[in-house]
């Protein structure tokens, strides 16, 4: 089975940072997705779909350093759903991307040539056990792809 999310939009909103009593950072934002497409009469038309976009520690912290309202972002992450209930204790839901890697796609000179453009690293990703155990020097280090990796 497989729940993955990529998405490529726009900050609806500067993400939101609350810390919980664990010091754990979340940062909570909304993202715009657009399609576009001719209608009968052969007019350009335009959907905009909103995703509400959660990140975790060190993602939440680059969210609240990295992107700003209007900026572009590549969000990489899987669907998740929240019950609640509302004031009168009726059951609502909400759906949510749980960000596992995120990427600002907005272009600074100075960081393009120095880490390689826009495709996200492994330092763009949700730390996994693993990564947790490396040293920052070594988590900055681009991973080597080899030919096996590839997926085609």
């Amino acid at each position: 089975m497989v729940n993955k999310v990529l998405l490529i939009g726009n900050l609806g909103r500067d993400p939101e940072i609350r810390r919980l009593e664990s010091g754990a950072a979340v940062a909570k934002f909304s993202v715009a997705t657009n399609e576009n497409y001719k209608d009968k009469s052969g007019e350009w038309q335009t959907i905009t779909e909103w995703h509400n976009i959660v990140a975790w520690r060190g993602l939440a912290e680059r969210a609240e350093r990295d992107l700003k309202k209007g900026s572009m972002v590549y969000v990489e992450g899987k669907l998740t759903t929240r019950k609640w209930q509302d004031k009168e204790g009726k059951d609502q839901y909400t759906t949510e991307v749980l960000a596992l890697m995120l990427r600002s796609l907005e272009r600074r000179e100075s960081s393009a040539a120095v880490s390689g453009g826009n495709f996200p690293t492994s330092a763009d990703e949700f730390p996994s056990s693993k990564a947790a155990e490396k040293t920052p020097a070594e988590s900055s280090k681009p991973k080597a792809v080899e030919e096996d990796d590839l997926p085609f």
